[in-house]
């Protein structure tokens, strides 16, 4: 089976970039999407066992993902990650049941820990 895969979905290749190399150079397997149209493109060949989502995507947002994944019956862990410190967001990402929600910029231990948590949620 190999080690975890986590899926990034974020719209800055920068932070995309980054999120996957620290997941790959954490021993996960990662799989990559700049939105999250191309993630539900993929839903159904998806291996991944927790997503790491951006709050701010360009198409649809990350909590409006979150909800539409939920409304097809997926239960992905989902840690998001944002640079708007909006609270209506983190209470909404709450409500849907999210593992963490972070501010950018992250500290690759508190991302980390968060994936942790969502791949022992996903093994459940």
């Amino acid at each position: 089976m190999g080690p975890p895969v986590i899926a990034v979905i974020d719209d800055d290749p920068s932070v995309r970039a980054a999120t996957v190399a620290l997941l790959r150079s954490n021993g996960y397997r990662t799989e990559a999407y700049q939105s999250a149209e191309g993630f539900i493109a993929d839903v159904d060949r998806s291996e991944a066992a927790c997503l790491v989502v951006d709050v701010l995507l360009e198409d649809i947002s990350g909590i409006e993902l979150g909800h539409y994944l939920a409304s097809l019956g997926y239960t992905f862990p989902i840690v998001f990650v944002t640079g708007s410190n909006d609270q209506g967001f983190q209470k909404q990402a709450m409500e849907l049941g999210c593992i963490a929600y972070l501010l950018k910029p992250v500290a690759a231990e508190q991302l980390l820990d968060a994936v942790v948590q969502g791949v022992g949620q996903a093994e459940r």
